[in-house]
């Protein structure tokens, strides 16, 4: 994740092994309370963002929303970190700003994910948990929830960008990676950690 120190692989990552999901469709009495206060705090970052995004496209058309991605987007996630006391953010395997590049698990996981639809798991349903040793040999809760490219997304992220939005995102983001998507591609995830009390 973004503003800490990377995260160590466990041996088993490091190995190459591949991560078994959790499967996000157990009955609650079976999830965890970290991966049900997680759920909680993906789908507040989510339903804020689309909010002001959906406000912004529809007030000043999609370079409008740009703004919003590149203004908003990390100020929702610091607040949430900060009142919830957890790291949130969003990354990507294709980043468009480099500050939410992935870290070695995050990218372990995105792979992961890739691997799952390809085998045919829709993309919103994708998610991963677990506790790993970061580099400090403190535990640390980890989960990431998949995060769908919808019809909204494509207006930025997707094939064809018009020459106006085009001409904005080059400018404020002129290492753009995270074009090319299509409707229900997995656009990149939500990321969350917190120390284990």
């Amino acid at each position: 994740m973004r503003a800490v120190s990377p995260f160590t692989l466990g041996a088993a990552l490091a190995a190459g092994i591949a991560l078994a999901p959790h499967p996000s469709g157990a009955a609650s009495a079976d999830v965890p309370p970290e991966v049900v206060a997680s759920r909680e705090v993906v789908q507040k970052f989510s339903a804020t963002l689309k909010e002001a995004l959906q406000q912004a496209v529809q007030s000043g058309g999609p370079v409008n929303g740009i703004t919003v991605c590149h203004d908003q987007a990390g100020q929702i996630a610091t607040d949430l970190s900060q009142q919830l006391g957890m790291l949130v953010g969003r990354t990507s395997l294709k980043v468009r700003n480099p500050a939410n590049a992935a870290d070695n698990w995050e990218l372990a996981v995105l792979k992961q994910f890739e691997a799952r639809k390809a085998q045919g798991e829709p993309a919103d349903k994708l998610e991963f948990f677990d506790v790993i040793d970061d580099d400090q040999g403190k535990k640390t809760f980890r989960y990431m929830k998949a995060i769908p490219t919808g019809a909204l997304c494509l207006n930025c992220h997707g094939e064809n960008i018009s020459p106006e939005v085009d001409a904005k995102l080059k400018g404020l983001y002129p290492n753009d990676q995270a074009r090319g998507f299509k409707e229900g591609d997995l656009r990149g995830a939500f990321t969350l950690a917190k120390p284990v009390q």
